[in-house]
């Protein structure tokens, strides 16, 4: 995750020399920023995560197999020289990154032990997320006055994923699976009976998927948390170079908002595990409660940040006290929430198939999130990336998106709390046949999601070679 978190936010980092260099455009950097991987994530995860539930020991396998080869990607994005040499580089990296959050989640929840444990499993394993934008912090502060910076940061962070995928293969084991709270594999005994091994394998396959439509809360809570990644998306690639941009004095700004994002943000995450553990036996809605009121909380936050140098009149060196003070602020409340969810969801799914569920669960998010870039890529297309007006327009882009995206995701978890309370309670009848509403609402999000994918990526294409 560490490795994979430095590589999103070095992009960002590093969009003003990395777009001068190849001379992008703001809709190019929004394709690059979004669905060059968030598409090939999509489609590559569920066979990639089934095949490693399917096979025994496979997981440890798969997972650094696909970081060296991610890690091998990032480093031919150095040796890139324009938009399209960059953008399948970019490409080949989004079909190795399908699969290493589905597998080290569900790797995770089954090393910690016990459920309690699990939370905080899950929250050491995102701490990797805030390390990494610290460390690209520091590295863009050292190279951010050098054109070809960019290109060695690449290469370093290649170089090290190889490593670590090495030292993933030689150190890690895989091990049995947790019994799951709502379901576990007996089901699968019970409904897939005796075939050849591929027709038990499709049958697997489509109980597992029949669980997931079957849930109350999956969808709502897989909705709340694609709008909420949305935001944090649009937070991680655009807020540093605006932030920069608005503070052009401050030449320690990166640095340390790098190091604001690492210690406050592992400070949260490890809080919201352990506060899911100690509640545990009391409640299981912690996570949802922490997600949603604690994202409502930050966007006050969050406004205080990209307004911080207007509301000092100007004065830079007071609104970055002001940045320094909100942004530690914003992270603290919204970030309590990546272990204990995603360690909450584990904890629903059928333990055989998890990581398949996982899977499911990370490809939609990520369809939806990546389309916050291309939205912005398209709607600044005809702003110059260099000028004041494009920094003015990102600050309205960065106060209504994410704004917006943290109220309306905190809605739906807690909108989705008596569903999952139901879930826990009554667990899910897979041989009751699904309602015609219940069809027709997930054809419809299945619809809105491709109609939304195509649309965005496909002007977004057009606007790139225009």
């Amino acid at each position: 995750m560490l490795i994979r978190a430095e590589l999103r936010f070095i992009l960002s980092y590093f969009q003003d020399p990395l777009s001068a260099s190849l001379g992008l455009s703001p809709p190019q950097y929004g394709v690059l920023s979004g669905y060059a991987t968030g598409i090939v994530y999509a489609v590559f995860a569920l066979p990639i995560a089934y095949f490693a539930d399917t096979f025994k020991s496979a997981r440890v396998w798969v997972l650094s197999i696909a970081a060296a080869w991610w890690s091998l990607c990032v480093i031919f994005q150095s040796f890139s020289n324009n938009f399209w040499q960059l953008l399948l580089a970019r490409i080949g990296m989004g079909l190795g990154q399908s699969c290493v959050e589905p597998l080290s989640v569900s790797l995770i929840s089954d090393l910690s032990g016990g459920w309690r444990n699990v939370f905080i499993g899950e929250s050491v394993l995102y701490v990797g997320v805030y390390i990494g934008e610290a460390i690209s912090g520091q590295i863009a502060t050292a190279f951010i006055d050098n054109q070809a910076g960019w290109r060695v940061a690449l290469r370093a962070i290649g170089i090290t994923g190889i490593v670590v995928a090495l030292l993933l293969r030689l150190v890690l084991r895989d091990i049995s699976r947790n019994k799951g709270l709502v379901i576990d594999d007996e089901v699968y005994e019970r409904l897939v009976p005796g075939h050849s091994h591929l027709g038990s394998l499709r049958s697997r396959l489509s109980v597992t998927i029949s669980y997931l439509i079957r849930m109350r809360s999956f969808w709502l809570l897989v909705l709340s948390a694609s709008i909420r990644q949305l935001a944090g998306n649009v937070f991680g690639y655009y807020m540093p170079t605006y932030l920069s941009n608005n503070f052009p004095a401050n030449g320690e700004l990166l640095s340390r908002y790098g190091i604001i994002v690492g210690v406050v943000g592992t400070v949260a995450v490890l809080s919201g595990g352990a506060l899911t553990s100690a509640l545990w036996n009391r409640t299981h809605m912690t996570p949802l409660w922490i997600t949603g009121v604690g994202g409502m909380i930050s966007s006050i936050f969050v406004l205080l940040m990209v307004y911080s140098r207007d509301i000092a009149s100007g004065n830079q060196a007071q609104g970055s006290r002001i940045l320094y003070g909100s942004m530690s602020a914003a992270y603290l409340f919204a970030e309590l929430w990546l272990g204990a969810l995603n360690g909450l969801i584990a904890s629903l799914l059928p333990p055989r198939y998890k990581t398949f569920g996982l899977a499911i669960w990370s490809a939609i998010q990520v369809l939806v999130y990546s389309s916050g870039p291309e939205i912005i890529g398209l709607a600044l297309r005809h702003t110059d990336a260099e000028s004041p007006t494009y920094t003015k327009d990102t600050q309205l882009v960065l106060a209504v998106m994410i704004t917006v995206c943290y109220w309306v995701a905190g809605i739906g978890f807690l909108l989705a709390i008596p569903l999952l309370r139901q879930d826990f309670v009554q667990g899910v009848n897979l041989e009751q046949p699904l309602s015609r509403q219940r069809k027709m609402m997930l054809s419809a999000f299945a619809v809105v999601l491709v109609s939304l994918v195509v649309a965005l990526f496909v002007a977004s294409i057009y606007y790139a070679v225009e």
